[in-house]
């Protein structure tokens, strides 16, 4: 992170978030969920093949959860296709957790006390646990971010009692539109999976990039995901951002269409991460490396467009995602039907686990860790210093380094492992730019933020 390190202080920075409850409108789920037993899958005990005995895991067990949406399939691809045991992991369990909240829960207590070690996380969440911004009496859990599991994959849907009424990427007749819901008392809902995390700004940044204050002009809502179709069938949501299959099963069910893919919003963009427990990574840096080298392999598997009706049929299956594979389908292969009239058909535009246009999409780039932390500035949940204090903070967080280890251990090429920690300047649909050089002028240059810079 050498290209904006020197502009941050080191002085201590407490991190914020309401990372979320996900188990109903009104964020019941936040009040914490009991550890999920019938939803864990073991990985069959697979001997490991490329392990020499200077490289031999210090354990062969850990309890990784997961959200059943796209972002997750790393994750089930590399107990499904062996590709954990094959680096010597070969007691991995994958655990569906009921929804963020619970998976914020069972961090807390860890795999001993019959929660979890790691797993998959919206971002900034391993920060805001890390800082003790969200858990229980505010007690730090040390975390890290290993890998980014995915780009892109993620959409707004809007239910179809909307169609025609200008909400597309970019929203028409804005004014007209939310004030006459507002005025009749029935404003426009919005709703994400947890609230100050990834779906969140996904919505705020599409709804603010076309002059709507998504905290004044709509009411946001956290629902869980696996609830949005029941939600918009009953009318109690009017959007929803999340990530497949979710938002493409509204358009099937014939329910709702899709405004913007995120893909659109941000094209390759950063989405969500493998992220540990502190205290276990170092208890068992061979083991975490073995976890990597399992999962970049099972996202170099993802990637290749030959295995994606498989990838579909797997995340399908009861065990999973409990969904139509054909659902899943399409979208693998970069193919939309928007539900208004407008269809997408390019691959560019599909979830991507290893490559995309800007180069890696496994490797965990600081500069994306300082982007949500200065969103999350922009929204009011961190105070305007944090943006003195991010480097020290970004490089206690982020292990980039444990993910060079294990990619060059395994023989990655050299040109898929990134020089820099930063992956430069990043544009949004809407022409803003954000240069982790000067975050401040990035804030700068935004109509609608909270806060005043």
């Amino acid at each position: 992170m050498t290209e904006f390190s020197n502009q941050f202080s080191r002085r201590k920075f407490l991190l914020t978030a309401g990372v979320s409850a996900v188990g109903s409108v009104f964020l019941k789920g936040c009040l914490g969920n009991p550890p999920e037993t019938g939803n864990t899958i073991q990985t069959k005990q697979v001997t490991a093949t490329n392990v020499s005995v200077a490289d031999a895991p210090e354990t062969t067990t850990v309890k990784l959860g997961y959200i059943p949406i796209v972002e997750a399939a790393p994750f089930i691809i590399a107990k499904e296709k062996g590709f954990f045991a094959k680096y010597g992991m070969t007691n991995v369990d994958i655990s569906k957790q009921a929804n963020w909240g619970s998976a914020r829960d069972n961090i807390e207590i860890g795999a001993a006390g019959g929660g979890i070690d790691g797993g998959q996380w919206q971002m900034p969440m391993p920060y805001q646990i890390s800082e003790g911004r969200i858990t229980k009496g505010n007690k730090k859990i040390p975390m890290y971010v290993l890998a980014q599991l995915i780009t892109q994959g993620n959409g707004i849907a809007i239910a179809n009692k909307h169609l025609g009424k200008g909400l597309g990427v970019q929203i028409a007749g804005k004014e007209t539109f939310f004030a006459q819901l507002k005025a009749a008392k029935a404003p426009f809902k919005a709703a994400y999976t947890f609230p100050q995390v990834n779906q969140d700004f996904w919505i705020r940044y599409w709804l603010a990039a076309s002059g709507v204050d998504p905290d004044s002009d709509v009411q946001l809502l956290t629902v869980p995901a696996a609830q949005t179709v029941a939600n918009m069938k009953t009318g109690s949501m009017d959007a929803f951002s999340t990530g497949d299959p979710w938002p493409y099963r509204i358009v099937k069910d014939k329910i709702g269409f899709m405004a913007a893919l995120t893909a659109e919003i941000w094209k390759n963009h950063p989405e969500e991460y493998f992220a540990m427990r502190a205290d276990w990574v170092d208890k068992h840096p061979k083991a975490t490396k073995a976890l990597l080298k399992g999962l970049i392999e099972a996202q170099q598997w993802c990637d290749n467009f030959d295995n994606r009706k498989e990838l579909a049929q797997i995340l399908a299956g009861r065990n999973y995602f409990n969904v139509p594979a054909d659902v899943l389908d399409g979208p693998f292969m970069g193919k939309y039907e928007m539900g208004d009239g407008r269809t997408i058909n390019d691959k560019k535009m599909a979830s991507l686990y290893w490559k995309d246009e800007k180069g890696n999409v496994s490797y965990p780039y600081k500069s994306h860790d300082l982007w949500f932390l200065t969103e999350s500035v922009r929204w009011g949940f961190l105070p305007e210093d944090t943006l003195t204090n991010a480097k020290t903070l970004i490089d206690k967080v982020n292990r980039e380094d444990l993910w060079r280890e294990a990619a060059k251990e395994m023989g990655v090429a050299a040109a898929d492992i990134p020089t820099s920690t930063s992956r430069g300047v990043e544009e949004f649909f809407d022409g803003i730019k954000f240069d982790p050089e000067n975050p401040k002028a990035y804030l700068q240059s935004l109509k609608i933020k909270k806060v005043k810079v």
